[in-house]
C-alpha cells in the first residue's frame, strides 16, 4: 500500500502513521512496554500550527527501542515511505539537549502505547535560533510562529523566548550572533507577516544555490562548504530583512 505523498506530511497524514505506528508496535510486542516521542521540528510546527503544510521527514526525540524501530520500518513500507521517515537524527545535533524533555508538553497518545510529545511555540523558536539554517525553513518557521500566536491572542514575548534558551541551553552564548540580530529585529518590527513571504523566498533561493551547487559537484556536501557557498546569498538576505525591518520600525 502507498499514498500519493509519500516522503511529505501534513498534520493529517502524520496523526495517520502515527497511528498505524502505534498499533505496528503493539503487535511487535510492545503492548506492555509503552513509549514516549518528542516531536521536534517540522513536525511539531505542522502539528501546532497552520501556516505550513508539511514537511520532508519527522524529526523526533526517542530512546533506541529496537521494536520501535522496527515498527517505522514496516509502516515507512506499507505506506512508501522514505527510509528513516521517522528518525532521531536531531539528537546528534547541537539544537538537541536533555532538558528537552523538561518542557515538552502532550500531544496524543495512540493505543495506549505510543505516547506522542510536542514542544510549545517559544521553545520551537529557542531551538530553530540555535539552529538558525538560512536553507532550510528555520527562519521562516520562527516569524510564522510569531505571527500566528499573536494572531490567536497568544503573542510569543521575548521574555517567553529568552525564559526558553535559558532552560534549554543555559543561555544565549550557544546561540550564533546572526539569530540573535534576527529575533531581535523580527520582535521589533512587529510586523510578522509582511516578512514571512520575503523570508520564505530566501530560503528557497538558498535551497536553489546548493542544489545547483551539487549538481556541479556530485559528492558529500559539508556543513562548511554550505557556510561558504551561501556566504555572498546570506549577506544579501540579511541585509534586505534587517532593511526591510528597519523601515517597518521607522513606519510605527
Amino acid at each position: 500500500m502507498s499514498t500519493e505523498n509519500s516522503g511529505t506530511f501534513t498534520k493529517e497524514n502524520l496523526d495517520l502513521y502515527l497511528k498505524e505506528l502505534s498499533r505496528e508496535y503493539k503487535k511487535l510486542g510492545g503492548r506492555n512496554y509503552p513509549v514516549e516521542i518528542i516531536l521536534v521540528g517540522g513536525a511539531a510546527v505542522i502539528e501546532s500550527y497552520g501556516f505550513r503544510e508539511m514537511t520532508t521527514d519527522i524529526d523526533a526525540v526517542w530512546n533506541a527501542v529496537s521494536i520501535l524501530k522496527e515498527a517505522v520500518n514496516r509502516v515507512g513500507d506499507r505506506f512508501g515511505l522514505p527510509n528513516g521517515w521517522m528518525n532521531a537524527d536531531f539528537m546528534k545535533t547541537p539544537s538537541y539537549t536533555q532538558r528537552l524533555s523538561l518542557y515538552s508538553v502532550p500531544y496524543k497518545t495512540f493505543n495506549q502505547v505510543l505516547h506522542v510529545r510536542t514542544v510549545t511555540g517559544e521553545y520551537l523558536i529557542a531551538m530553530k535560533l540555535l539552529a538558525g539554517r538560512k536553507y532550510k525553513n528555520d527562519l521562516s518557521d520562527i516569524v510564522g510562529i510569531l505571527a500566528e500566536q499573536e494572531a490567536t491572542g497568544k503573542p510569543v514575548s521575548y521574555e517567553m523566548i529568552d525564559n526558553a534558551v535559558k532552560n534549554l541551553y543555559g543561555g544565549w552564548e550557544s546561540i550564533p550572533q546572526d539569530s540573535v540580530s534576527f529575533i531581535q529585529g523580527i520582535l521589533d518590527a512587529g510586523n510578522y507577516k509582511e516578512v514571512y513571504e520575503q523570508i520564505r523566498e530566501s530560503e528557497v533561493r538558498a535551497q536553489e544555490i546548493l542544489l545547483d551547487f551539487q549538481k556541479a559537484n556530485p559528492g558529500d556536501l559539508r556543513e562548511e562548504d554550505v557556510s561558504n557557498i551561501l556566504e555572498e546569498q546570506v549577506k544579501q538576505e540579511k541585509s534586505s530583512v534587517l532593511v526591510q525591518l528597519k523601515g517597518m520600525k521607522e513606519r510605527t
